[in-house]
């Protein structure tokens, strides 16, 4: 079933994907790479003859080089050149123009910068002549020593870009650079705090790659890359930093401004991905901790300032000891949420924490249906159409689980699904519909589950399009693929299965948080194959792996190899432990398939008899819970108990009932075991009524015989016994009735 919680982990930091930073100290300055940046715009402002595509590429380039980190020269000029290779020759002259003469030709280009759009309107209201003024006063407020550290390692910028220079040039140059101190990020203003002033001229020039310590980034760039960071772990998780890549990114960030808060947040998210309890518990308190000293002048209690901050702060620890499994702290910290929430009067906080409450009870396996009840009824109240629908769906989920009909639960998705399309709630749409193809296929409908999934697939995202995310690599995106893998395997389509395991491996790499989803599908289909196909010992190692995702599953799966190694003691005692897991966590599907497997073991050792009152309660339970695919196969279980107990006729009523169902939704397995059953009790009802009709011509042909030999009554004793068993058989089988 679908995850209807992961969206409550409540993110202060992303306001429409932006990042709030509002404490961050450092100004933007003057560097290579943006003198490059710069020189590309002039380029494309005085190069008048230009193809209307690549003006139209280079335009949408412009402004992630502007706000993203610093490139190298290699990859800048080979991101100019994917746009258009003709502008990479032009940047290249005019900055080795600069770098191969002397210091009076830099200050040239940033004199007539301003002469190039000095008729565009764009310089004075865009984003672009926003930066170009930004770099101009920064460039401006160097110092003669600054413009001339400027220079060098313009040089320098430009000589790791694959320029031939003589071995004594690189030598001076590189001299020149290691051994002055480079002081360019302090822009000599006099109104800043001496402290932050001594530090940043102190600091090291910043040339992103160019060396193994990276100096600290701009506002901007800060903003940008965490912004974009934060979006991609919420949509599309792969195209993210891998966590350790992105965790030294945010330690530089974090060297140069350690109250940036929202750094300390992106820190605790990139944490959770590895599960990694220490680092992300102290990234979270570190982040409330700045936010609040931040935001001390606000009121202690009201919707802003530090009391709202510290409500959260306490909610999101509840949070996190919640995917960890610490019930016991998640509760505490809840209770302490809904206390200060309670004082500060914030519904909104209130409703977060009741549908955490309900969230909780859940994982611990406590009945929690009462609490989302309230939670959907108070977040109506309260106009609150995002955790009135979870809750919604909550409470569809734990229906499906106690056994309610499919037509109640599908009823209460499609009202959430009408005020999701109202809403343009995106998230939950893919929820509802993963949701649903989740409770079709529990319920045994395998071509109903097929279709939602292929509809989740093919739907388009309301969510805006941003970094190139196209809203796929969700939860919901996992879970339909994960059942498009199994109900392709069902059917025997091992090709297929693999196209979308290796399509789930490259949306969802192992190191990403839903990758569990796959990994444990992946093995539970090759395990089956293998013990479909007889090789034993190709099946115990997944056995191994799929207990590492998921105990439960690995012990039924254990169970299943040892029966079939004629091992039934030990797999008897194992099947008693996964009875007594599923009955503690309340998984009425593994307990019906420990029944079935059970009653397996009693066919090959104690007999047909005793394993009758299993299979009984086996069908029952799959009623009460209307789970027809464990249904019919119950029924075929016991269909196949009555053919070996002799009873072939009830045995074949049995088959043909559930027969139609199983053809339409079962896999090619039981299509194929059913089928065989159906035609093992024809066959046995056949031999039997092939006995019978060579009983009744022995009585006829000795009622004949006694005729002709005149013995009256024994000729009637047998002509008695012919009509009796003449009228046993079907009318198509029937002799005619002679004429003594």
């Amino acid at each position: 079933m679908a995850s209807v919680h992961e969206s409550l982990y409540f993110n202060p930091m992303m306001t429409n994907g932006v990042v709030q930073a509002n404490i961050f100290g450092i100004k933007d300055w003057v560097t290579p790479y943006k003198i490059a940046v710069l020189a590309l715009l002039y380029e494309m402002a005085t190069t008048k003859p230009m193809a209307l595509l690549d003006r139209r590429r280079l335009n949408k380039l412009i402004l992630p080089l502007q706000q993203g980190s610093d490139l190298t020269f290699e990859q800048f000029l080979k991101t100019v050149e994917e746009c258009c290779p003709l502008m990479v020759d032009a940047v290249k002259r005019r900055l080795f123009l600069m770098a191969d003469r002397e210091l009076q030709d830099m200050e040239h280009f940033f004199a007539i910068l301003p002469s190039a759009f000095s008729d565009s309107e764009a310089f004075k209201t865009s984003v672009v002549g926003l930066f170009m003024r930004q770099m101009l006063l920064a460039y401006n407020k160097l110092s003669f020593s600054q413009v001339y550290k400027l220079y060098r390692s313009l040089q320098q910028y430009s000589q790791r870009g694959g320029r031939a220079l003589s071995q004594d040039q690189r030598q001076r140059d590189h001299s020149a650079v290691t051994t002055e101190d480079m002081e360019l990020t302090s822009n000599e203003d006099t109104s800043a705090d001496p402290m932050e002033k001594d530090e940043l001229d102190t600091g090291p020039l910043h040339q992103s790659d160019l060396r193994s310590t990276r100096g600290p980034l701009s506002q901007k760039q800060a903003e940008y890359f965490l912004a974009r960071q934060a979006y991609l772990l919420k949509n599309d998780e792969n195209k993210a930093m891998k966590p350790a890549k992105l965790q030294d990114e945010l330690n530089n960030i974090l060297k140069f401004n350690p109250d940036f808060a929202e750094a300390h947040y992106l820190s605790y998210l990139n944490s959770m991905r590895v599960q990694d309890i220490y680092i992300s518990t102290h990234s979270l308190l570190h982040y409330f901790d700045r936010l609040i000293l931040s935001g001390g002048e606000g009121k202690s209690s009201g919707d802003e300032g530090y009391g709202r901050s510290l409500r959260y702060a306490v909610l999101n620890l509840a949070t996190l000891h919640c995917r960890f499994g610490h019930y016991q702290q998640a509760d505490l910290a809840l209770q302490e949420a809904i206390r200060i929430a309670q004082e500060a009067n914030d519904h909104v906080c209130l409703q977060h924490c009741l549908s955490w409450l309900y969230t909780l009870e859940q994982m611990k396996g406590s009945d929690s249906v009462v609490l989302t009840e309230d939670s959907v009824k108070m977040a109506a109240h309260f106009c609150l159409p995002y955790l009135a629908s979870l809750g919604i769906q909550s409470l569809v989920q734990q229906g499906a689980l106690h056994g309610m009909s499919a037509n109640k639960l599908l009823d209460a998705l499609r009202g959430t699904d009408i005020m999701h399309w109202k809403q343009s709630l995106s998230e939950l749409i893919d929820i509802s519909l993963a949701q649903t193809a989740s409770i079709w296929r529990m319920y045994g409908k395998s071509t109903m589950a097929r279709q939602q999934a292929q509809l989740l697939l093919n739907m388009n995202s309301l969510e805006p399009v941003n970094f190139g995310v196209q809203q796929n690599n969700t939860e919901p995106f996992a879970i339909a693929l994960c059942h498009l893998a199994e109900l392709h395997a069902e059917q025997g389509l091992y090709g297929a299965v693999s196209d979308i395991i290796k399509h789930l491996k490259q949306q969802f790499p192992p190191h990403t948080q839903h990758a569990k989803l796959w990994m444990l599908s992946d093995l539970k289909i090759q395990f089956e194959k293998a013990m479909n196909d007889g090789r034993y010992h190709l099946a115990e190692p997944y056995v191994t792996a799929i207990s590492a995702l998921n105990t439960t599953e690995g012990l039924y799966r254990k169970a299943q190899l040892l029966k079939a190694l004629n091992q039934t003691s030990e797999a008897s005692k194992i099947l008693q432990r996964v009875q007594n897991l599923s009955e503690k966590s309340k998984n009425t599907e593994m307990i019906i398939r420990v029944m079935l497997a059970t009653a397996e073991l009693h066919w090959d050792s104690s007999g047909f008899a005793t394993a009758l009152p299993l299979l009984l309660q086996a069908l029952a339970l799959a009623r009460q819970h209307n789970l027809q695919s464990l249904e019919s196969e119950t029924i075929l279980h016991l269909a196949f108990t009555q053919l070996m107990l002799g009873i072939p006729e009830q045995a074949l009523a049995l088959v043909q009932d559930v027969l139609e169902c199983v053809l339409a939704h079962g896999s090619v397995l039981d299509k194929a075991r059913a089928l065989l059953l159906t035609a093992r009790c024809q066959a046995t009802l056949a031999v039997s009524n092939m006995n019978i009709k060579k009983s009744e011509e022995v009585y006829y042909l000795q009622a004949r015989l006694h005729h002709s030999l005149g013995n009256i009554q024994e000729r009637n004793k047998s002509a008695l016994l012919f009509r009796l068993l003449n009228q046993e058989l079907p009318p198509a089988t029937n002799m005619a009735v002679p004429q003594l």
